[in-house]
């Protein structure tokens, strides 16, 4: 076969590589004679490539990361050289060995005022304390593995690497948000309305779950490109949303803000900082906060106090509180 793995002299770091792939294999449980079939080579060559005598081709390794269910990197780099795994390593309850741990989706949003307490898995719950604590880079996964009641390679288990628990946690912060913010929206009755429920919404979450705010905020640019890109798209498209809204209230006369767009990026500003100040012990709940930063994001708009009653009856409604 062409695309077969080319007998050559191996370079320096083949034999690294080849270990990487026998440790990948094994955490799986997955047989040589297994990965070779999948493949479509034969048992000698991949053992080949596992010894370090042969080189994986280019095309070969996008197909063997996509096999084993890994990361074109994690053959290439070795995040998890020095990390013993082995076909005896069990799987963490409820997790088939050599299979992956549902990711975590955003939940039901419908009463999006309503913030149940939030359930990760083991690792995931772990890791985003130990990035509150330590931040990403300062998070090893041996300290992930600790605070989860497991070892190294049960963590493996869960997740490829701690670059994966962190677009996992950003994945729910996001999904969950969108969903939120979109059911507030979908209760207004017009641009100011749908604004100040915005604004409520974003301000709400970034208190009882100032946890996955905070570290949204702050470590997003740990993130590798690819991944960083498209967290950066939803965030985009949260920011539309608050954007389309101010700029239908300046058409209709409602705001007299004479930079729309930049105000709207000061008021998402304003509530994605929350979570660096608000811990839940001052006299203010978050419910009031909530109704306090309406009341800061419609001045910023240039909305006449006279229409407020309007904008902001269901905030008061809801949660009982006068804005102050």
């Amino acid at each position: 076969m062409s695309d077969a793995l080319p007998s050559a002299a191996p370079s320096a770091e083949d034999p690294d590589r080849g270990e990487r792939l026998r440790q990948l294999r094994l955490e799986r449980g997955m047989t040589l004679r297994e990965l070779a079939r999948r493949l479509d080579l034969s048992p000698a060559t991949v053992s080949a490539v596992e010894n370090g005598r042969r080189r994986l081709s280019a095309s070969r390794l996008d197909r063997v990361a996509e096999v084993l269910d890994v990361r074109r990197e994690d053959l290439l780099t070795g995040e998890r050289s020095g990390v013993e795994l082995s076909a005896a390593t069990p799987a963490p309850a409820g997790i088939p060995p050599g299979g992956a741990a549902p990711r975590p989706r955003g939940r039901d949003a419908s009463d999006w005022r309503v913030f149940p307490p939030l359930v990760l898995d083991p690792p995931l719950t772990a890791a985003l304390a130990a990035f509150l604590e330590f931040g990403y880079h300062g998070a090893t996964m041996r300290d992930i593995a600790q605070r989860a009641g497991l070892s190294v390679p049960g963590v493996y288990h869960y997740y490829a690497s701690k670059q994966e628990m962190l677009v996992a946690i950003l994945d729910v912060t996001m999904a969950d948000l969108l969903a939120r913010t979109t059911a507030a929206r979908d209760e207004g009755r017009d641009a100011v309305e749908r604004f100040a429920l915005i604004v409520e919404c974003l301000a709400l979450y970034h208190t009882p779950l100032r946890e996955l705010g905070f570290v949204g905020a702050s470590e997003m640019r740990s993130l590798v490109p690819p991944e960083r890109a498209r967290v950066a798209a939803a965030r985009r498209a949260q920011q539309r949303m608050v954007d389309d809204e101010v700029e239908r209230a300046c058409e209709s006369g409602d705001f007299a803000v004479p930079r729309p767009h930049e105000a709207g990026r000061a008021v998402v500003t304003m509530c994605t900082a929350l979570p660096q100040w608000f811990d839940g012990q001052g006299p203010a709940t978050a419910e009031e906060v909530a109704a306090q930063y309406v009341e800061f994001a419609l001045d910023l708009m240039r909305y006449p106090a006279d229409g407020r009653h309007r904008a902001s009856a269901g905030t008061s409604a809801t949660t009982g509180h006068a804005s102050s």
